[in-house]
């Protein structure tokens, strides 16, 4: 995490840095990110970057806790109504909800995909929580949709689990590419780009999928 140096910063010198670091490490793989480009943009010495951070996995740590905290907020501020005691409606809202975070917010989306699929030197602890991600959590609605009847008793829960896990790491990154959004679009346009007809029967098309392999017969 940042070093205490860093949050006693005026708040906008402060917002400013982490806007350079977010451009930085969304618009590039992490090996190639540069400190000195950061710094460069930032206006900093790099001798000021190794007072607020301990090195750049350090401040790539610091955007990914950003980004799980704002995901937590916008999904937190979207009602989710009639989903209770239903999988399919909780799993169908629970991808909307996501998949518009990452339209609205795609540099953040962009760290988050980094932290998963790309070789990042992160603490034991964050690979762990990234590596094992929502998966408990899906296992424990499956195993709960097989004890009420609904999800199929010959399924296996952890291998449910997995593709669960791997539909929603990936439905915001497919649909952007099938739809041909840039990132401009996504910033221009932000939760907009993902309201269309189409959009939402892509969405139908996916929970239809997973209802039909996972469904009780």
């Amino acid at each position: 995490m940042p070093k205490d140096t860093f949050f006693n910063l005026a708040s906008d010198k402060r917002e400013a840095i982490t806007n350079v670091l977010l451009e930085e490490f969304a618009h590039n793989e992490y090996k190639l990110a540069s400190v000195s480009a950061i710094v460069k943009k930032a206006g900093i010495a790099k001798g000021s970057f190794y007072q607020y951070f301990e090195d750049k996995a350090d401040a790539f740590l610091y955007l990914f806790q950003l980004a799980m905290q704002e995901k937590m907020e916008f999904m937190n501020s979207i009602p989710a109504d009639n989903v209770q005691g239903d999988l399919f409606a909780n799993l169908r809202w629970m991808m909307e909800a996501g998949t518009s975070f990452e339209f609205s917010n795609p540099n953040y989306a962009q760290i988050g995909y980094r932290a998963v699929f790309e070789d990042i030197p992160l603490p034991a602890e964050t690979k762990a929580l990234i590596e094992e991600g929502s998966r408990g959590y899906f296992k424990e609605q499956l195993i709960q949709g097989i004890s009420s009847g609904e999800i199929d008793p010959n399924l296996d829960a952890d291998l449910g689990a997995f593709i669960l896990e791997s539909t929603f790491n990936n439905i915001g990154k497919h649909l952007m590419g099938h739809f041909s959004f840039s990132p401009t679009d996504l910033l221009e346009q932000g939760a907009a780009a993902f309201a269309s007809a189409e959009m939402q029967s892509a969405l139908d098309q996916t929970i239809n999928i997973l209802e039909h392999g996972f469904k009780a017969k």
